[in-house]
């Protein structure tokens, strides 16, 4: 089964900006309400609009870029690639970037604002110095949004569950319990409960791992699950009206924030009759009213220009390299002919790592529909000649940036600076420079080539300059 093609049925209504309420009460399909007060957003205003779709207007850009921005980057889905661009951009422009003390938020903990380098509590929006907030977290907006202006735009990236989860076996076997005790993908993923033990050390990696990084729990954690209050910033009640991919078009999904008229401890969600797949449904519905862009990584290149589209950026400013890209392929397929065969053993895997993964199945599948919503919007036609655009720069910046033109193995890259940290069973591929560059191409190039580690380390050494000069090093590595 192959990427999923376009849905045109599903509609989805959610504000510009969101308040953040004491609690968010949906009502799903049959009325079912609950309380959900740690899961809400922002804002004063009230205006509805369709969450995808992109202001259509003249070639020429009347708009401001954004430079506000939180980016949930997500585990083996092509989101190293991103945070480049993001690094990059930031970089350039001088922005502020809110940094971990090393090379993640706490993860596989909740995100917390202490764990920010540099962070002290502010009241105001305005008075927040940070711009960028993109290094590996779990997800947990109401500290994030101690961290970052409410107004912010919030995107992640996506990938079918059935590739994540043979990169995943490859690169996290050593530090995954499950992983580390199948003796192959096919052994794990033919009878996983084998294997896997929940909250066992690592084993996040080893099931539903988009929607633990988003932060959600899964439905057999909600009965100890309980949910924080917040006080209201906006008096104003909200209704939200939502049919979710993962139903029909007839069906509504009413998720409904009320003015906050007590502070009561909000009710566990395994008070209500709340099933499955209604469950499933409002975490999707949570995440819509979150996230202003969800990426797909095997559309990545229509991804970026979606990503450019909507932060006012342009081409050029999200063109780059693939970043932490393992050497090989972990699936049994054969390229011929410029066609893909496949072979039933690998569509067994796919079922089977679909199934095993199935709240990752629905939230890509969610997330794939309402992109492809998102590039009906935005024209396919339109589409085609500005992702054709990106790949011609990307290439004649291959060409005139890199050794080879292409990603290599870390043993032909001498330079420390460009070597990707090794991990896991699969070489990590990376990037020599050529010889004889310019100054000014040799600063260009070597930020698009520079892996995600060493250059969060030269981040990190220009806001916080070292008392004494020292060489960048990657001294004290974490898991990506």
């Amino acid at each position: 089964m192959g990427p999923l093609s376009p849905a045109r049925t599903m509609r989805l209504w959610r504000p510009r900006s969101l308040g953040v309420a004491l609690g968010v009460f949906m009502t799903i399909g049959f009325g079912l309400q609950f309380l959900g007060g740690s899961f809400q957003r922002r804002l004063p205003g009230l205006q509805l609009r369709q969450s995808w779709i992109p202001l259509l207007g003249p070639t020429v850009k009347s708009c401001l870029p954004r430079q506000r921005l939180v980016f949930l980057k997500t585990h083996k889905s092509g989101s190293s690639s991103v945070l480049n661009l993001l690094h990059r951009y930031g970089d350039q422009q001088g922005l502020r970037f809110a940094l971990p003390a090393h090379y993640q938020f706490g993860y596989p903990k909740l995100f917390q604002a202490s764990k920010v380098k540099g962070y002290h509590p502010q009241s105001s929006d305005t008075q927040k110095p940070f711009h960028i907030l993109c290094h590996h977290m779990r997800f947990n907006l109401k500290e994030v949004l101690q961290v970052m202006p409410s107004d912010s735009f919030f995107f992640s990236i996506v990938r079918d569950p059935a590739a994540l989860a043979r990169s995943a076996f490859s690169y996290y076997k050593s530090v995954s319990s499950a992983f580390r005790k199948a003796p192959s993908l096919a052994a794990f993923l033919s009878n996983p409960r084998a294997f896997y033990r929940p909250g066992a050390r690592g084993n996040h990696y080893a099931r539903n791992l988009l929607w633990f990084d988003f932060g959600l729990p899964s439905p057999p954690e909600t009965k100890d699950m309980r949910m924080s209050p917040q006080l209201p910033r906006d008096p104003k009640s909200l209704r939200l009206h939502i049919v979710p991919s993962v139903a029909s078009p007839g069906t509504l999904f009413r998720p409904i924030t009320t003015a906050a008229d007590s502070y009561k401890q909000p009710a566990s969600l395994a008070s209500s009759d709340l099933g499955p797949s209604s469950f499933i449904q409002w975490g999707l519905a949570w995440l819509d009213s979150v996230f202003d862009l969800v990426m797909v990584a095997e559309y990545f290149d229509e991804s970026l220009v979606l990503l450019a589209d909507a932060l006012c950026w342009s081409l050029d400013d999200v063109v780059g390299f693939m970043h932490n890209a393992q050497a090989g392929r972990e699936q049994s397929t054969l390229r011929t002919a410029n066609k893909t065969v496949v072979t039933g053993e690998d569509q067994r895997l796919t079922h089977q790592a679909r199934a095993w993964n199935n709240l990752d199945w629905a939230l890509y599948t969610h997330f794939n529909r309402s992109l492809w919503a998102r590039i009906e919007q935005y024209g396919q036609s339109r589409l085609q000649r500005a992702v054709a655009e990106l790949r011609a720069r990307r290439e004649a910046l291959a060409k005139r940036c890199l050794m080879g033109g292409e990603a290599l193995d870390p043993k032909y890259i001498a330079d420390v600076r460009l070597r990707p940290l090794q991990f896991g069973s699969a070489k990590v591929l990376g990037y020599a420079l050529q010889n004889g560059l310019s100054q000014k191409d040799q600063e260009e190039c070597q930020r698009l080539a520079t892996p995600e580690l060493q250059y969060k380390d030269k981040l990190d050494a220009k806001q916080f300059p070292p008392t004494i000069s020292s060489p960048l090093k990657t001294s004290r590595l974490l898991l990506p």
